[in-house]
């Protein structure tokens, strides 16, 4: 411990320094009434992260060297679309002016180029490390490229708003805040680079976002969760709607969604998910038909006991194939309505 002391003086890590001094003046004049017999290369300290103030734990250091990367990072508004021309404007992106940020590689996305750490990309995700891994073959005879420029790779599809916040949860591990309105490419974004338990943090951030929605704002997080994956999106829909079957099933949002949506398994033996005991755990592995699912979390809910549960379940089927005729008979009308009006205009 005192040779880490040391090591910490000369790297200039002073809180770590602070707390192994404190640790050790602790162990110079505590009495170890159970350990007196022990020489002191048997004692074992152990120092947890949580030991070390917010400010210096690695999360919140890897944030301030994203800060500043992003304020080094530049906005071109007229970049050139070709290869040769994205190559000579990075060269003048040069490792040394911009040695704060020690960062060693470039993304382009969209009009603006990030200044990013090829460790940290490639450590997160495996879409990065296969990409980073072939970039020598991508900068390969180009000769107008120094020796000190930046290597430079772009990406397509892709928002600069939702980039940052992906590399923002690449370097820290979470993310701070979210809109809404972004959370749909997120989902799309970790699916893409292979980050999946990124769609787990923006789940995190949205759901308090959807205790306030609408229900036929619902209605479109549970498709787009189900789409995506997202298991706790798709349950907290789920639920929310099971508990209200009968406030959704007076939308129009929600009859035209199960017209989008694989109709349910009448016959128990050919159900995607198993019927449960009133109380049981679901498996939250476990994802089958949308509908199956809400039937048996309005089981759970509404149902009585085990012996009637078969034939509530029926009369919860009959439930929904009205509600899908209705749901047909408004999109027939609304087709009607639209061919009217075009013949209006016509």
């Amino acid at each position: 411990m005192e040779d880490l002391v040391r090591i910490c003086k000369v790297c200039k890590c002073l809180s770590l320094q602070k707390v192994l001094e404190k640790e050790l003046i602790h162990q110079k004049y505590a009495e170890y009434k159970a350990l007196r017999d022990v020489d002191n290369s048997q004692k074992r300290f152990i120092l947890q992260g949580i030991s070390l103030p917010e400010e210096d734990r690695l999360p919140n250091a890897l944030h301030k060297i994203l800060q500043i990367a992003l304020v080094n990072s530049n906005s071109e508004q007229n970049l050139n679309h070709d290869v040769d021309g994205l190559i000579c404007l990075v060269s003048s992106m040069q490792i040394s002016e911009f040695e704060d940020d020690l960062a060693d590689v470039c993304v382009r996305v969209d009009k603006k180029i990030f200044r990013c750490h090829q460790v940290i990309l490639a450590s997160r995700s495996e879409y990065f490390k296969a990409r980073l891994s072939r970039m020598k073959d991508f900068l390969e005879g180009r000769d107008c490229l120094p020796d000190n420029a930046l290597p430079c790779i772009e990406e397509h599809d892709l928002t600069v708003g939702a980039f940052k916040k992906m590399i923002e949860y690449m370097y820290t591990d979470g993310l701070k805040d979210i809109d809404p309105d972004q959370a749909e490419e997120m989902f799309d974004a970790a699916s893409r680079y292979l980050l999946f338990p990124l769609k787990r943090v923006v789940a995190d951030a949205l759901l308090p976002h959807l205790e306030m929605v609408s229900p036929a704002e619902l209605c479109h997080w549970l498709v787009l969760s189900d789409m995506y994956g997202v298991v706790k999106i798709r349950e907290y829909c789920l639920d929310a709607m099971s508990c209200n079957f009968e406030t959704f099933a007076d939308t129009q949002e929600f009859r035209a969604m199960l017209l989008t949506l694989p109709p349910p398994s009448g016959d128990s033996a050919l159900r995607t998910t198993a019927p449960s005991a009133p109380g049981a755990e679901m498996s939250s592995t476990a994802e089958g038909n949308v509908l199956d699912d809400l039937r048996e979390k309005w089981l759970e809910a509404e149902a009585a006991e085990l012996d009637e549960r078969d034939e509530s379940a029926l009369l919860f089927d009959k439930r929904l194939e009205m509600l899908m005729q209705i749901a047909e008979q408004e999109r027939t009308n609304g087709l009607e309505c639209n061919a009217s009006s075009e013949q209006e205009l016509i």
